[in-house]
């Protein structure tokens, strides 16, 4: 059996403290979480920063500190940034400076124009979150930032939201802008216009993936997060788990920090006798320098 590469999304661009208190915000926070993530058994850590009020930023400087601070406290992890933000009003311009700057590991990258986001809300009256968030305008956009990831040698996450979205991957890839292994991350459970988490659907966004691709679930929200990983391990996919995509470690209950997350994840893999992968594993499977 393969191994599974488990991935900890950290803080995210979206809510803060408000939603869980144990929600790392300052470089500090985020270095200590990363750290106890890491320790817990995420092979990868998944990067946000945030500024001085807790909101989304994307200073360079402030991603350093984090990258450096934990490097310095013998973190082994696989370090992967946001190039996200655009759900805060981030600039494209301003998110992809991470890659050139500071050459992470992996930087996510989303493939396609944007997603219109939002639900209904019945006992409200109302839409909910109601808003189009604005990834890429063009195909020679996406081309144009595919590249710089290349030139930087960072392997891109491919973030794909929606069924669409295998368009747009597809003919990027015959352009020859991204390396193989590919890595694509399928984001499920965002209400809108993104994917159900669904099994039925896992399926047809994994058979529509260029071959040679490793892939990952972010499974998002508390109904779906821990139970899309059996699913996901047994079609030989990977996992991803942290506050960014659910603050909850069982229904209603908070989850007192990303390492509590990442144990009942380590735990739910075991059962299902799926050996973990060890950053080591992790830089072996995705092809990256050692």
């Amino acid at each position: 059996m393969s191994k599974t590469i488990i991935t900890c999304a950290l803080t995210g661009a979206q809510q803060g403290k408000e939603a869980n208190p144990a929600l790392p915000e300052q470089p500090a926070e985020i270095i200590e979480a990363g750290l106890a993530a890491w320790r817990a058994g995420a092979s990868i850590l998944h990067i946000h920063a945030r500024d001085k009020n807790g909101k989304a930023a994307s200073d360079v400087e402030t991603f350093r500190t984090i990258v450096e601070g934990l490097k310095e406290a013998g973190c082994k992890a696989v370090i992967n940034l946001t190039t996200g933000g655009a759900i805060a009003g981030l600039p494209l311009e301003d998110r992809i400076k991470v890659v050139p700057e500071l050459k992470p590991d992996i930087a996510s990258y989303s493939v396609g124009g944007g997603s219109l986001l939002g639900r209904y809300d019945e006992q409200a009256g109302e839409w909910k979150g109601d808003r189009f968030v604005p990834l890429f305008s063009s195909h020679r956009d996406l081309e144009r930032v595919a590249r710089i990831f290349q030139e930087n040698q960072v392997r891109p996450e491919l973030e794909i939201y929606h069924s669409g979205m295998l368009n747009n991957l597809a003919a990027l890839h015959e352009r020859g802008v991204f390396d193989e292994p590919l890595l694509a991350n399928i984001v499920m459970g965002i209400p809108g216009e993104t994917t159900k988490a669904t099994v039925k659907n896992l399926l047809f966004m994994v058979e529509g993936l260029p071959s040679k691709t490793e892939w990952l679930v972010s499974a998002i929200g508390a109904r779906n997060h821990f139970r899309m990983l059996g699913a996901v391990v047994a079609m030989g996919g990977h996992v991803r788990v942290g506050l960014e995509d659910n603050v909850y470690i069982r229904p209603g209950k908070l989850a007192s920090s990303n390492a509590e997350i990442v144990e009942k994840a380590v735990r739910i893999l075991n059962e299902l006798g799926a050996p973990i992968a060890s950053p080591d594993d992790t830089r072996e499977i995705l092809k990256l320098p050692r």
